[in-house]
């Protein structure tokens, strides 16, 4: 088992979002954590555009993790989405961002936060990984995937 194993499911999974800009893509993420964790589409942007202004979440190579801490969310919550077409996201290596892996914890989650990020990071800097989560059609594939990750390793 690793940090990623519960964190996906099919439902949390979004394929080709037709998103043109990161407040597109933070919309889309806030209806999905809204139907996940009940905590309101716009309070879901609002954290994740608080982390955001910190500095970008792209880590490069067309990936990012927005990730924010939510006061009164019990347990970490995440979401996959790979956009229709990259948008600009402020990357170390300018390039555009199609795949997204969204994070939210709790307010006071440190050191399982840091666990999270640093599997979702690993999971992203892997070449193979990401070509799969790149083109892959089906949900169920990608949340395998997600939910697989290092475990073999």
């Amino acid at each position: 088992m690793n940090a990623l194993t519960n964190l996906f499911t099919p439902d949390c999974i979004a394929l080709d979002v037709p998103a043109k800009s990161r407040a597109d893509a933070f919309a889309a993420a806030g209806e999905l954590f809204a139907k996940q964790t009940g905590i309101g589409a716009s309070a879901v942007v609002e954290f994740l555009n608080a982390r955001e202004n910190l500095g970008s979440t792209a880590l490069g190579a067309g990936v990012a993790i927005p990730h924010g801490r939510v006061k009164g969310l019990k347990s970490p919550s995440a979401a996959f989405m790979r956009l229709q077409a990259p948008i600009d996201f402020a990357a170390p290596d300018n390039d555009p961002v199609s795949v997204l892996i969204f994070l939210l914890v709790p307010e006071k989650a440190t050191q399982q936060h840091l666990e999270i990020l640093s599997s979702i990071a690993q999971l992203l800097s892997d070449a193979d990984a990401r070509q799969t989560l790149s083109t892959a059609a089906d949900p169920v594939k990608v949340c395998e995937l997600l939910q697989r990750w290092g475990t073999a390793k």
